[in-house]
């Protein structure tokens, strides 16, 4: 059984549990996902969720195919995907009496001393009134062309320093991969799950590769330095597959499921 430290801990879901490979909402996960966090609340547990899929529930919504090139459209959608999505999950946490707040944020909150300090003493004062803060970044300003770092890059990224900033003990990574392999399993049926990872290097960083679905933004790249930040942190991360998000169960009892960084 693995030793978890797990009192305040960080769940980071991405757009590929959210949202089918047809660009439908995944409703049944979102579900599970509102009663395993609230489920986690209610035993006292300190939670924030990290959501993608502002922008795969904006294409559902407009019947969009494909992701617009265009950066203001892919804002747009964005915009109206994330109106939606919270929606649909405070819908779902209302089941099971969680309330949620929302949180949108760009980089350079973190940055700047002022808003980095106003921010973490949200992320307390939600946690403290029994609030699960739901977290996404703020896509309709944060841009690369902008003139002052504002964009995270990835959720993956984003979930990492929202874990490290606010003292968070294991960051949950919820991905449509089992863990951390050895090769692609895709590809290569000698590949290995590797349970245990506790130093992210550059031989790591060299079995990693691959990209993220049309929806989504996140590779295996993303999650190394997710993990990377968490364990220079003396934190914990766990890479696991969100395709049923009651894992987070069989995570927190101490299964060996996924790959456990730290």
């Amino acid at each position: 059984m693995r030793k978890l430290k797990a009192k305040r801990v960080v769940i980071k879901v991405g757009t590929s549990t959210l949202v089918y490979p047809d660009g439908s909402i995944n409703l049944r996960a979102i579900d599970q996902l509102a009663f395993v966090i609230s489920a986690m609340r209610h035993r006292g547990r300190e939670v924030v969720l990290v959501s993608s899929g502002a922008i795969g529930v904006g294409l559902n919504y407009m019947g969009l195919k494909q992701r617009p090139k265009a950066i203001p459209e892919q804002q747009a959608v964005a915009a109206i995907g994330q109106t939606e999505l919270i929606s649909i999950y405070k819908e779902r946490f209302a089941v099971y009496e969680q309330k949620i707040g929302q949180l949108l944020l760009t980089r350079d909150i973190f940055v700047y001393p002022k808003s980095h300090h106003n921010v973490l003493n949200t992320f307390d004062a939600l946690l403290a009134q029994n609030i699960v803060p739901i977290v996404n970044e703020n896509d309709t300003v944060a841009v690369d062309e902008l003139d002052h770092e504002t964009k995270f890059g990835d959720n993956d990224q984003l979930s990492a320093i929202v874990a490290t900033n606010i003292g968070a003990d294991l960051l949950i990574m919820l991905s449509d991969i089992d863990g951390f392999y050895d090769g692609n399993p895709n590809g290569d049926a000698k590949a290995n799950l590797l349970p245990h990872i506790e130093t992210v290097n550059q031989h790591t960083y060299e079995l990693a590769g691959g990209s993220g679905s049309r929806f989504g933004t996140g590779g295996m790249v993303t999650k190394l330095k997710a993990a990377e930040r968490m364990l220079n942190a003396d934190g914990q991360m766990i890479l696991a597959n969100g395709e049923d998000p009651s894992i987070i169960f069989q995570i927190l009892a101490g299964e060996p499921v996924g790959t456990l960084f730290g």
